[in-house]
């Protein structure tokens, strides 16, 4: 007969609390040299003016340590799983964020806005996962440079968790006639070099909360530093 083990919550927090703000992970992202984790946002705000990793102190990156860090997503699921009500806590704290601005949620207006009409695309079989469900985000891609394309349809609408990559790749299929160029396209915001694994939701909050949608970002070619 199998005994089952039970183990209290607090043996696990020096795990899956941030170093930071020592709460619990929020958007769990880890630093891909010394695969440190810290939330996201407490990771970012600290390499605004440092580049190196909060707990080792090793130099992530001299100019850009922004583009060296990475959601975690597995490490995050482990987190909501482990502590009570934290992922309905923070969905109502965003909420909260918004309302004392103003503002609408995201999240709430995806689901009011998720309705078929004029223009838009055929509707996919139910077994097909395209991301209608998840928080949406509008987005003006311009270009900024004569050495590239400016896309035909430059307003896009697509899941508030896709990455800079994802932007990257779409940018190169239409542009470079060719998906797997993704890397010689750089995205800004702003005039900010954007990190390839910043969510568009990442972005919008942290670059545009204040300002009119749709978030308009840029495209050129990589510039290598």
């Amino acid at each position: 007969m199998t005994m089952e083990r039970r183990i209290k919550l607090k043996t696990l927090n020096s795990h899956i609390t941030c170093k930071i703000c020592r709460g619990y992970f929020i958007d769990a992202t880890t630093v891909t040299e010394c695969l440190h984790t810290f939330c996201k946002s407490c990771l970012v705000k600290h390499l605004e003016e440092n580049n190196t990793c909060p707990t080792c102190n090793i130099v992530i990156h001299q100019s850009h340590p922004l583009q060296y860090i990475s959601f975690d997503r597995t490490m995050q699921d482990i987190v909501y799983k482990l502590v009570p009500d934290l992922q309905d806590n923070e969905l109502k704290r965003e909420r909260d964020f918004y309302r004392a601005r103003g503002l609408p949620c995201p999240k709430d207006a995806a689901l009011a806005a998720d309705k078929p009409g004029a223009g838009d695309e055929p509707e996919q079989p139910d077994n097909t996962d395209c991301h209608r469900k998840d928080e949406q985000v509008n987005v003006c891609l311009e270009c900024i440079s004569t050495s590239l394309r400016t896309l035909k349809r430059s307003f896009i609408r697509c899941s508030a968790q896709a990455t800079i990559t994802h932007l990257k790749k779409f940018v190169a299929k239409k542009v470079l006639n060719g998906m797997e160029k993704y890397r010689e396209i750089d995205i800004l915001c702003n005039d900010e070099l954007l990190g390839k694994d910043h969510t568009l939701k990442f972005v919008y909050v942290t670059r545009w909360r204040f300002r009119d949608p749709p978030l308009r970002l840029q495209y050129r070619p990589k510039i290598d530093l």
